[in-house]
């Protein structure tokens, strides 16, 4: 841990790893999106949250996406996604930065 608290670039790197694992494979729905649905003629557009893993093609059952067109992050989820993917760990990095030029 003292070598990661020494580099802060690693600090960050490694973060973004462990935030974006569990976010990019577990079902965790926390990004608002829309998804688009055909049911015959009739187009529907739903607000959902959606999760990442939804765009790998994990953590989804076939049953899922019946009737489903497509689905995207609006301009919201993609700034919660930024948030937590760099925001945090350049957070977290910035304070170990300052904690070590004191």
């Amino acid at each position: 841990m003292s070598k990661l608290t020494q580099k802060p670039f690693l600090l960050f790197i490694v973060l973004v790893f462990i935030i974006a694992i569990p976010l990019c494979t577990l079902p965790i729905n926390l990004f608002a999106g829309e998804i688009i649905e055909v049911n015959g003629m009739v187009v529907n557009k739903v607000e959902a949250p959606l999760s990442l893993s939804y765009f790998f093609d994990l953590g989804m059952n076939p049953g899922d996406m019946d009737n489903v067109q497509d689905f995207y992050l609006v301009p919201s989820g993609y700034i919660t996604a930024f948030a937590l993917l760099i925001g945090l760990p350049g957070l977290l990095a910035y304070r170990v930065s300052l904690s070590k030029k004191k």
